[in-house]
């Protein structure tokens, strides 16, 4: 049986390509899986929920911010390849698969050192500075964009598009029985509001400031808040039946499923599921992005039709007038969903766990 190890994590971004290879891995061969990320970060959690072990390790990211957090990071950085030697001696995996966060440096490194084969997923159209040093040593760097030669080199990139999950790629949920799910009626709009898997302070804060509107005019929010910032906001839903606040959605199919526009940051994750989920979106996009590539992202959409854009420093007073808009717009919500739809990649996860079969069978 071949052994697999996938590191990485931090956020949705990483974690969910991450869960559909391994589900791809386990449909096309006989494998063992191991996960490896960030003590403390997202993946301790998700990852097991998904049913699969994961090993936490003591690393961190350097902190911009706060400087002094630094001093630390040394120490953490050399206790991390102390941890995932351990890893290894005992797991003796026969493959390593990188997909982004903090666990991946130490991971591909060591299996690098060891001369085990490695394989980097990079989901952004701006590469990370660590997949970036441990791609002139990995097998093959699977890509979502073009143009990603000027980080990696160019023999090694392989075009694949974004892993997105099973359950949004085959999801046949009819929409009652999602508006049921959320506790909400099948006769009103339902908005679904995404601000990542670690919420979003100017989305949040423009939907907080007009539950009284949407209530008034019937329409219906399904709110993903985001875990910091769900105690802040969850009190507005008191005494509003159409509203379903949360702070993170575990089966994002039944969101889909639900919504009739959805409001989204533009991360290439959440944009590749949306594409294939085939809703209207406005998008958010995150300012503080590496190189503002959120607002690529989300502008490569706009200027295909298949998408709005508000900027984060003006969704305070143009976001819910562009949700209205959109709502009344039945014809420009069919073209939007056509043109998604047109942009979907379905076969990802599939693609990249048969090239990594075949390298190491």
């Amino acid at each position: 049986m071949l052994k697999i190890l996938i590191a990485g994590g931090g956020t949705g971004g990483h974690i969910f390509p991450a869960l559909a290879i391994a589900k791809a891995l386990e449909k096309k061969a006989a494998v063992s899986l191991l996960f490896v990320g960030a003590k403390r970060k997202m993946e301790m959690e998700k990852i097991p929920q998904a049913g699969y072990k994961i090993i936490g390790i003591d690393i961190a990211g350097y902190n911009r911010t706060h400087l002094l957090k630094n001093i630390s990071l040394p120490f953490k950085l050399l206790k991390s390849f102390w941890q995932v030697n351990q890893i290894f001696n005992e797991y003796q995996p026969h493959a390593v698969i990188g997909v982004g966060g903090y666990s991946t440096f130490p991971v591909l490194r060591t299996a690098q050192r060891k001369g085990i084969p490695t394989f980097i997923h990079e989901s952004n159209s701006l590469a990370g500075k660590s997949n970036q040093l441990l791609a002139k040593k990995a097998k093959y760097v699977f890509v979502a964009f073009e143009g990603m030669a000027k980080y990696f080199p160019a023999q090694k990139i392989i075009i694949s598009g974004n892993p997105v999950r099973d359950e949004i790629i085959k999801n046949q949920v009819p929409k009652s029985e999602a508006l049921k799910y959320f506790g909400l009626s099948t006769n009103h709009p339902t908005v679904l509001v995404l601000g990542g898997s670690l919420g979003a302070k100017s989305i949040n804060q423009s939907i907080a400031e007009n539950i009284g509107l949407f209530a008034e005019k019937g329409i219906q929010l399904i709110w993903q808040t985001g875990g910091n910032n769900f105690q802040e906001y969850q009190h507005l839903a008191k005494g509003i039946h159409l509203i379903s606040i949360q702070p993170f959605i575990e089966k994002m199919s039944m969101a889909y499923s639900a919504a009739d526009i959805v409001v989204s940051r533009a991360g290439a994750m959440s944009v590749a599921e949306l594409c294939i989920a085939k809703k209207p979106v406005v998008f958010v996009p995150y300012p503080y992005a590496a190189e503002d590539h959120q607002t690529i992202n989300a502008q490569n959409l706009v200027q295909k039709n298949a998408a709005r854009l508000v900027k984060d420093a003006e969704a305070e007073n143009k976001l819910v007038p562009v949700i209205l808009d959109l709502l009344q717009d039945a014809e420009l919500q069919k073209s939007f969903c056509k043109n998604m739809a047109e942009l979907a990649q379905l076969n990802a996860a599939d693609f990249i766990a048969e090239k990594i079969l075949e390298t190491i069978q």
